[in-house]
């Protein structure tokens, strides 16, 4: 079994990955009236994707080059590796922190939906739960092939 501690904080950067299905929080052309009803995340989310539309949903996804990763708060897991930014919403969105690290338990060399993931109390270093992953959305450029 193969243990990788990937922290959710600037030491990795941000950028993350988070599951949906629709191409509506890439969409370019939400305005700020169409983001007024979504939560703080949700906003972050839909400025990280913007111009960008989902393909997909994915079960694992390469570790390496994991450029950036970023968890945003109550919303979702973003990964950027190369020009594809990857989200995985997990099973319940509503325990994401990014106050929290997050340690990975893997049984390959990818990150996948069955792996399982424990948070870690960044400043006092204990165990404050599990995440469980959903599927994997990739989002490209909307003029991108392939």
């Amino acid at each position: 079994m193969t243990k990788a501690i990937l922290p959710a904080l600037a030491v990795l950067a941000p950028a993350a990955l988070a599951f949906t299905t629709t191409p509506a929080l890439a969409d370019e052309h939400m305005d700020d009236g169409d983001r007024a009803g979504l939560t703080e995340g949700e906003q972050k989310l839909a400025k990280l994707l913007e111009g960008r539309v989902a393909g997909e949903p994915e079960s694992c996804i390469r570790d390496r080059p994991v450029r950036n990763f970023q968890v945003i708060d109550n919303t979702a897991i973003v990964y950027r590796i190369g020009s594809t930014i990857w989200v995985n919403r997990t099973k319940n969105p509503r325990t994401l922190d990014d106050n929290e690290t997050l340690v990975f338990r893997r049984y390959g060399s990818q990150i996948c939906s069955t792996d399982i993931v424990s948070t870690i109390d960044r400043f006092g270093g204990f165990y404050t739960g599990n995440i469980f992953l959903d599927h994997f959305v990739p989002y490209r450029k909307a003029d991108q092939d392939g």
